[in-house]
């Protein structure tokens, strides 16, 4: 082997090793973010209490099991697992679209989840013959999936900037709150408070049961994109190169596209439309470990998962004795993010 084969060899193994220390301290920081959210919310307890009750639950009293058990870690878990779920749509929407502006809530998807989500909810509409509370889930992941495809398809079209994607995403977005107000306006007393509570968006009614689905969701879909990882970091030196490369691009973005409707629909349907988490995240992974799909993917569910647990210790900590809509808390953080990434786009394109 050559010197110069050497010494790229040397450099590769140097950033696989970085990129790996990274990832480590992004998982430290996630269980800091996870404990600081378990330490706080309602119930008297102290973090030494919570932290005890979860080393020997025999040892806690009733009603420290309780505030632990029903209360505080159910909430605290869910943030970890959408956050990761939505984070990791967001890279994959960011990767497949070329688009850095691209997550399930900016490009409209979350609301598309939400209208089959309201259908199913308001009227009993549902698109596959499936009953129980699995119909809303899956009528929020058909809908979700149906706009992802209509975003491919615009992918398909010449002279569509990432800009114009951005816009017809937000076109998409419109129309469907439009329809959501419509389904709140013929919707009577408690179908529309549930309604109003996943427009909102809330961790408060998570439960291990739903807690189990995400984490089979995320068990499906973290893999599967990690498997396509080289082909992946493929695609973002252009379709022409991937192609050449021997890469089935059209099918590539239509498996990573059925993913990330299932990851955004889940998502959805547990705890409501939660805004800009799939984006702020993603790009602070790729700042801190480049465009390396391998380590961009987890790392960018692991920063998503960081900020939605941020948020969520935010939501408890503003006010005692209110839990504030997570929603709410994101949005507030992500807009400004959102608005400098769109000034920082405008400036490169000047």
């Amino acid at each position: 082997m050559t010197s110069i084969a050497l010494t790229a060899v040397a450099g590769y193994r140097r950033a696989t090793r970085r990129r790996l220390g990274l990832f480590g301290l992004g998982l430290v920081a996630l269980l800091a973010a996870f404990v600081t959210d378990l330490a706080v919310g309602p119930g008297p307890a102290t973090l030494g209490q919570v932290i005890s009750a979860l080393i020997d639950p025999s040892a806690a009293d009733a009603r420290l099991r309780l505030v632990v058990f029903d209360l505080r870690l159910p909430i605290a878990l869910m943030a970890v697992l959408v956050g990761a779920m939505l984070g990791l749509a967001g890279a994959a929407m960011q990767t497949i679209l070329n688009n850095p502006l691209a997550d399930p809530f900016t490009l409209g998807v979350s609301a598309a989840a939400s209208v089959g989500a309201s259908l199913a909810i308001a009227f009993g509409w549902v698109l596959l013959p499936v009953g129980g509370t699995i119909a809303i889930t899956t009528n929020a992941f058909v809908f979700a999936l149906m706009a992802c495809l209509a975003l491919f398809g615009l992918t398909k079209l010449r002279g569509v900037s990432a800009e114009t994607m951005v816009l017809v995403g937000i076109a998409l977005l419109f129309t469907c709150n439009a329809l959501l107000a419509l389904i709140q306006y013929r919707s009577n007393e408690t179908q529309l408070q549930q309604i109003v509570f996943w427009i909102m968006g809330s961790l408060s009614r998570a439960s291990f049961e739903k807690i189990g689905i995400c984490v089979v969701a995320l068990g499906i879909a973290l893999p599967w994109m990690l498997a396509r990882g080289w082909a992946l970091t493929a695609l973002r030196l252009g379709d022409e190169r991937a192609e050449s490369m021997g890469i089935k691009v059209d099918r590539l973005r239509l498996e990573i596209l059925a993913l990330v409707s299932l990851l955004a629909a889940i998502s959805v349907a547990f705890v409501g439309a939660i805004g800009f988490v799939g984006l702020v995240g993603p790009h602070i992974a790729r700042l801190a470990i480049g465009e390396d799909q391998r380590f961009f993917l987890p790392l960018s569910a692991a920063t998503s998962a960081i900020i939605l647990s941020l948020a969520s210790t935010l939501s408890k900590a503003v006010t005692p004795g209110i839990i504030y809509p997570i929603g709410m808390i994101t949005s507030l953080i992500g807009v400004p993010f959102f608005i400098s990434l769109i000034l920082s786009i405008r400036s490169r394109g000047a």
